[in-house]
C-alpha cells in the first residue's frame, strides 16, 4: 500500500508544471478582414470570397446537384518560409476531391507489378485459382 501512495505522489510531481513554463498565447493581433461577400439565394445557390490582410483566400461557388448540395472553390495561405499554398477543390456526390501541388500523390507502380496484376487479372477471367 505505501509503496501504491508513493507511485501516485511521484507521478503527480512528474506530472506538474515545472518551473513556471506555463503555455502562453501568442499575443499577435487579430488580423485585418479585406474582403468579405456573401451571397446566398435561399435556394441552394450560394458563394463566397474571403481575404485577409496577410494573404489568406477562401472562395467556394455552391449550389444543388442531383444528390444534394455540391461546392467547388479553393483556398490559399502564406507559409512561413513567404510562399503561397494553395488548394483548389470540388465536393460532390463522388465526394471531396482536392487538387494541390502540397498533396501526397502514390508513386507509380513498376512494371513488374502491373505486369502480375495483368496476369493475375487474366487468370481470373478464365476461372484459373490457386488453393
Amino acid at each position: 500500500m505505501k509503496l501504491l501512495l508513493f507511485s501516485c505522489l511521484i507521478a503527480a510531481a512528474a506530472a506538474a508544471p515545472q518551473f513556471g513554463s506555463e503555455f502562453t498565447q501568442p499575443q499577435d493581433r487579430p488580423l485585418a478582414i479585406v474582403k468579405d461577400e456573401r451571397q446566398n439565394t435561399g435556394d441552394g445557390n450560394f458563394n463566397y470570397d474571403f481575404e485577409t490582410e496577410n494573404g489568406i483566400v477562401v472562395n467556394v461557388v455552391g449550389n444543388l446537384g442531383p444528390q444534394g448540395q455540391n461546392m467547388q472553390g479553393g483556398f490559399r495561405f502564406p507559409l512561413p518560409d513567404g510562399t503561397l499554398a494553395e488548394v483548389r477543390y470540388v465536393a460532390n456526390e463522388n465526394g471531396f476531391q482536392p487538387e494541390s501541388s502540397l498533396l501526397p500523390t502514390p508513386h507509380p507502380l513498376p512494371a513488374h507489378a502491373v505486369e502480375q496484376i495483368r496476369v493475375a487479372e487474366e487468370q481470373r477471367r478464365l476461372g484459373i485459382t490457386f488453393p
